[in-house]
């Protein structure tokens, strides 16, 4: 049986699910951790739309959203034949565990393992970042690691 083609990250973070989900979906709160401008509509068929690193953007649509507990959307690259925008989706819980939130990510629908790889990447850096934002911390600047 093939391997499926995508990317599961969890992550333990000090804080309450509100303080995540806030971190998740509010404008300000998203671009504390990642990317430099951010057109976020957090309803079921609202805009996900984020310039992750000033020349990379991301685009999709939530497909589901309960407060506090779950996000979906589609996602994919703006100018990327291989990942374009809406092409594959991201499924983020936040369970309240241990006096904070254990985040649990999968990112589906990804076209080979290279873009895998390519993913895994950078979910590993940003959810780094989103651990220390969400907690309190500043994570500093943003330096992509050629992903």
């Amino acid at each position: 049986m093939a391997e499926a083609l995508l990317v599961r990250r969890e992550v333990q973070i000090a804080a309450p699910p509100a303080t995540v989900f806030a971190f998740l979906t509010n404008r300000e709160k998203i671009l504390r951790w990642m990317g430099t401008e951010a057109n976020i509509e957090p309803h079921p068929g609202g805009i996900y739309l984020l310039n992750v690193t000033g020349k990379d953007i991301a685009r999709g649509e939530f497909t589901e959203v309960i407060p506090v507990h779950r996000l979906a959307y589609s996602f994919g690259w703006e100018g990327n034949d291989t990942v374009p925008p809406g092409s594959s989706l991201i499924e983020i819980d936040l369970l309240d565990r241990e006096g904070g939130t254990l985040l649990r990510m999968t990112h589906s629908g990804l076209p080979d393992a290279r873009e895998c790889a390519n993913h895994e990447k950078g979910w590993a850096h940003y959810l780094g970042r989103l651990e220390v934002a969400a907690a309190g911390g500043d994570p500093g600047p943003d330096r992509p690691r050629d992903m």
